[in-house]
């Protein structure tokens, strides 16, 4: 049996079902092949259901500091069966959602394997589908005119710490947790490693993070990372730098030590569990790559900027050609491909002009150039600082650590990046993101007029600071 097409994806996860919407949008007629469930790795095991226990995690913490505000509270305590039911039900909630998009936009829907096949009666070109079936069922043939891959990515293990869902977790063993351990060792000080620190050393486990840089979070802008290394530590948790992580020396028994190696010398470390967070791979196997020219590069498929394959008609987008593997640029991906397909002129993206944001305790968010990549790049700087201490919403809010900084042009005035630390900045970040797309100046971000008393003001006294015109500080 074979059906035919205008477009299959293959992967119905953020990025691919995003671009499904798109081309129905664009009277493509479209059928997604998903091997699990719509909404891929961001709904079911990464970004929703990781901030749903987040959530859960500020909201306990804050009730044992509800005295602070005047409140009193006995007795507080933490079920944690509870936390992940409520976070179940936030994926099942925006699951349905999902599906409900799928039949508005007449989208087939293959729960299947799906592999491009080479050259066959059905087509002359390779890019036809088999969509396998764990039931036994007889494959499905799918004829589509143009193929996008939209398969994601799976966290890295590393050789001598396998992962056993027990003792070593990735983030996905660690979201269907029955019960939290006493301690844990976080190998990788990245994004994800953070997040995860955060919330456990919130919800009362001891927490050790180790990382093999010497700066954790290395994509972020350094008084960014030293400044959120500060304040992990203030809460209690223990942050070691330069780490080797020496993935031989793992013992498993009543919990789990490891050896690392810092400053030539070694070190034991022990804990209930681990949790490896040291990145993610993209899932190219067993799709059919060999019977196509698509090219990969270091485990990754090679894409122009309307993320064309090597064949023409096969596009892909998101974690699985790398770059920066957030579920809304996977989405903006998408929807360029599919519009590139339908003969538009689509807006190529700009990495630089993408948010990038980080869920702890406090929260970071950036867009555009660190100081030290805009050093690197060859431009001459200067910047603005403004610290939350001096933000009356923060007071009142009872969170006034942190800053906003914007990284400025010194010859054109235009804003090179801004990155920000502190209370709400996830939420924030859109206004400088709209500032970096505008190619806006420090100058023009102050004419917007920032309501008192709100968190925001932080980001206009920060832009009049690039000149030391700072009103509160």
């Amino acid at each position: 049996m074979s059906k035919e097409y205008d477009l299959v994806i293959l992967g119905g996860g953020t990025g691919g079902y995003v671009a499904a919407i798109r081309a129905s949008q664009l009277g493509l007629q479209v059928a997604i092949v998903e091997k699990a469930e719509l909404g891929g790795t961001c709904l079911h095991r990464g970004c929703i259901p990781s901030k749903a226990l987040l959530r859960s995690a500020e909201v306990y913490r804050q009730t044992l500091e509800a005295a602070e505000f005047g409140v009193e509270t006995r007795d507080t305590t933490l079920n944690f069966t509870n936390v992940q039911d409520r976070k179940q039900r936030i994926v099942n909630t925006l699951h349905q959602g999902v599906q409900g998009l799928m039949k508005k936009g007449k989208i087939d829907i293959f729960e299947g394997f799906g592999r491009i096949l080479g050259p066959s009666i059905f087509s002359p070109m390779p890019g036809t589908i088999s969509v396998e079936y764990e039931n036994g069922e007889e494959n499905t043939m799918i004829v589509p005119k143009n193929v996008l891959i939209a398969t994601g990515s799976r966290p890295k293990s590393l050789p001598g710490l396998e992962i056993d869902g027990v003792s070593v977790m990735s983030s996905d063993e660690a979201l269907q947790m029955k019960e939290l351990p006493q301690s844990i060792l976080i190998i990788g000080g990245g994004v994800i490693g953070i997040e995860w620190a955060s919330m456990l050393s919130d919800f009362g486990v001891k927490v050790t993070v180790l990382e093999y840089l010497d700066q954790i979070l290395p994509t972020e802008d350094k008084d960014i990372a030293k400044e959120m290394e500060r304040l992990l530590k203030k809460k209690g948790i223990s942050i070691i730098k330069g780490a080797n992580v020496l993935s031989d020396t793992l013992i498993k028994d009543s919990g789990v030590s490891i050896q690392a190696e810092i400053n030539a010398e070694k070190r034991t470390f022990n804990a209930e569990k681990i949790l490896l967070s040291v990145g993610r791979q993209a899932n190219t196997e067993n799709i059919g790559i060999e019977n196509t020219d698509i090219v990969l590069k270091n485990g990754y498929i090679e894409t122009n900027r309307n993320y064309q394959t090597k064949e023409s008609h096969i596009y892909a987008i998101g974690d699985v050609i790398g770059g920066m593997q957030l579920a809304h640029v996977a989405s903006h991906e998408g929807i360029t491909a599919v519009e590139h397909m339908a003969d538009q002129e689509p807006h190529a993206l700009n990495d630089e002009n993408v948010p990038t944001c980080i869920y702890s305790n406090p929260e970071a968010a950036s867009v555009g150039l660190s100081e030290e990549a805009a050093k690197e790049k060859g431009y001459q700087v200067k910047t603005g600082k403004f610290p939350f201490k001096a933000i009356g919403k923060a007071l009142v809010y009872g969170e006034s650590d942190g800053f906003a900084k914007i990284v400025v042009d010194k010859n054109t005035d235009d804003i090179l990046g801004i990155h920000m630390i502190g209370p709400h900045v996830t939420d924030m970040i859109s206004e400088a993101g709209l500032a970096k797309v505008l190619d806006a100046t420090p100058w023009e971000m102050t004419q917007s007029i920032h309501p008192h008393p709100t968190l925001s003001e932080v980001l206009g006294e920060a832009a009049l600071a690039v000149e030391g015109k700072q009103i509160h500080g």
